[in-house]
């Protein structure tokens, strides 16, 4: 927040639920892949390391519920389905590009720090010296 925000306490659920969702490190992936371009499910599924087809479900299902994707259906036998961005979804791709950008650029700083947290949190133990 910015130091001129003024904080409303009636805004903080909101404001939570939404960062949950945004925040959220599975769909956080699947904007970004989406930001690429339209993607079926079994293109994200592959894509997305460690996701289960429940979890890409229940996060396609809560994206699309908050207007981030859009789901489109083509009538084809097999029927296949698209995902995409929405506009609203694609305003997130900004945010989500800067702090991947932060992340990387403070990677290491941030492996230093666990280093060292890590290595006073052993000496500060009971019996260990």
């Amino acid at each position: 927040m910015s130091p001129g925000h003024k904080h409303v306490a009636s805004e903080c659920p909101a404001v939570r639920e939404v960062l949950n969702r945004v925040g959220d490190k599975w769909s956080v992936q699947v904007v970004a892949l989406l930001g690429e371009g339209k993607k079926r499910f079994s293109e994200l599924r592959r894509e997305i390391e460690g996701i289960s087809q429940r979890m890409l479900t229940l996060t396609l299902k809560g994206l699309e519920r908050d207007g981030l994707v859009t789901r489109t259906v083509y009538p084809t036998i097999p029927v296949r389905v698209e995902y995409d961005l929405t506009r609203l979804g694609r305003s997130l791709l900004v945010p989500i590009s800067q702090l991947g950008e932060w992340a990387a650029n403070n990677r290491e700083s941030i492996q230093a720090a666990r280093e060292r947290y890590d290595a006073q949190s052993k000496r500060n133990q009971p019996g260990v010296r």
